[in-house]
């Protein structure tokens, strides 16, 4: 799940890619009222098709924060979905590096094309549009089917759907909008049909839900490489966040270390609203930069990068500012599991770490594993060390603020310890060249840290914190 790159309608593509039996057919705190909290958990449907309602124009939902909590697995962050009527839970990664939100659609014809590294990691539950009262498919002159469409012609997902040109111009055509293909930045690709559906959130009260009528959403028959739905939290109109009125605000989450990964007693807080942006604590602030390119992820400036108590090193300029095309800077994407940094900077960091770390190098595990420094770490008894004299890493980012990242999210154990040692590798990687950012933030780098998206005000907050405490703080701590 890296950030998403283009979005674009290609049925020749879609009915190459995905044969027709996997196609999805889908129809058309109480304390605080105004928020809205999150937070992660980790058959092809044969109704007749129903006539497309015309968009119409929705209020914005009346709350000011929304809080869900966020269950970690594998490698990114599960948000559970309620959809439809009555209510299906779906289980989907938060993915703040692009704007769609889609789910796996039909539990039997759901099908993922090269899938095998997540045989173990397939959907819990898919959702079934025949089972909900309350589905319809988009108009193909929903704004939200042209922004799928990548159309700067409100008139082409018509053209496509093949609404006759005097209702074209009339405005009048309600034909579904077209079937979509939507990629992603590592490759992935979705393929599906923009339907809408009732949402329903949790708001500062964990026992009162709220529903959001009509929500956009992709319902996905087939993917390349993208075995689980995305709950997208860009700056885009199809956004979870823009959707619900919450895009001139702002989100947070405080993601929890890997070894909770799967615990279902305990949940990364994910908020929404004003509560989320509300001024508290020690955090810093780097601006949040837009890219002309690409204006609806999140990117900031990264001036530098220290390693213990040596000098800061100085970054590239592609790191901390945009080229005449837009293309540069650090990307913040909750749906890159690693932070990714571009060479040759990417080797001099390398090259700096090995100087300042005496361990034996574990070059069997860095064959095996892909990551391109690992050590063996002493550990009498067996224990794994949480002291272990490895270098703290240190980000600088534009306005003066520092984040030392928290121990456990630079260097992490591989395996349990094996004769009084262990081995750890650096979770850092090559950013492949290319168009888009120089750099990517990736999540596992975010754990322990309290981000904060001031949409409001242009800024992103930093605050090592300890997210189990917050967690349990906000109710989401669940004693088995």
């Amino acid at each position: 799940m890296a950030y998403k790159l283009i979005c674009f309608s290609l049925l020749v593509l879609i009915s190459s890619l995905f044969s027709a039996s996997s196609r999805c057919f889908c129809f058309a705190s109480e304390e605080n009222p105004s928020s809205l909290v999150l937070g992660l958990r980790s058959s092809q449907t044969d109704l007749p098709a129903r006539k497309a309602l015309p968009y119409r124009r929705r209020k914005t939902l009346e709350m000011q924060a929304m809080v869900e909590p966020l269950r970690e697995a594998r490698d990114g962050y599960l948000l559970s979905l309620n959809i439809g009527t009555p209510s299906q839970v779906i289980q989907v990664y938060l993915d703040t590096g692009s704007d769609l939100t889609w789910v796996p659609c039909g539990n039997l014809s759901f099908d993922c094309m090269d899938c095998d590294d997540y045989r173990n990691y397939k959907p819990n539950a898919a959702f079934s549009p025949t089972y909900s009262s309350s589905t319809l498919r988009d108009s193909c002159f929903s704004r939200f089917c042209i922004d799928v469409h990548s159309s700067d012609n409100p008139y082409d997902p018509c053209v496509i759907a093949g609404c006759s040109l005097s209702t074209i111009l009339k405005g009048t055509c309600v034909w579904p909008c077209p079937s979509f293909a939507y990629t992603y930045g590592a490759g992935g690709i979705v393929a599906g049909t923009l339907t809408r559906d009732t949402l329903r959130v949790h708001g500062t009260n964990p026992n009162v839900m709220r529903e959001v009528p009509e929500f956009a959403f992709g319902c996905v028959g087939s993917t390349y490489h993208e075995p689980i739905g995305l709950a997208g939290f860009g700056r885009g109109s199809l956004s979870l966040p823009s959707q619900l009125g919450f895009l001139q605000k702002g989100f947070s989450h405080c993601f929890l270390a890997f070894k909770y990964a799967n615990n279902p007693n305990i949940s990364s807080p994910l908020v929404v609203g004003d509560v989320a942006i509300a001024p508290r604590g020690d955090l810093q602030f780097t601006p949040m930069l837009k890219s002309p390119m690409y204006p609806n992820y999140y990117y900031i400036g990264l001036e530098g990068i220290a390693v213990g108590n040596a000098s800061v090193t100085t970054v590239p300029n592609n790191l901390r500012e945009f080229d005449s095309q837009g293309n540069g800077c650090l990307l913040i994407d909750s749906g890159t599991t690693y932070t990714h940094l571009p060479e040759p900077f990417y080797t001099q960091l390398l090259s700096i770490l090995e100087s300042a770390i005496s361990y034996p190098r574990a070059k069997e595990a860095e064959a095996r594993s892909g990551f391109n420094l690992c050590y063996k770490v002493p550990c009498p008894n067996n224990t794994n060390p949480m002291n272990d004299d490895l270098p703290p890493i240190t980000f600088h980012f534009l306005n003066n603020v520092s984040l030392v990242l928290p121990h456990g999210n630079s260097f992490y154990a591989m395996a349990a310890p094996i004769d009084s040692s262990v081995v750890k590798c650096l979770l850092f990687q090559r950013m492949d060249d290319g168009d888009g950012p120089a750099g990517v933030f990736g999540s596992f780098q975010q754990q322990n840290v309290e981000v904060v998206y001031d949409l409001e005000n242009g800024r992103v907050g930093f605050q090592p914190m300890d997210c189990a405490l917050s967690a349990s703080a906000k109710g989401l701590f669940h004693k088995g």
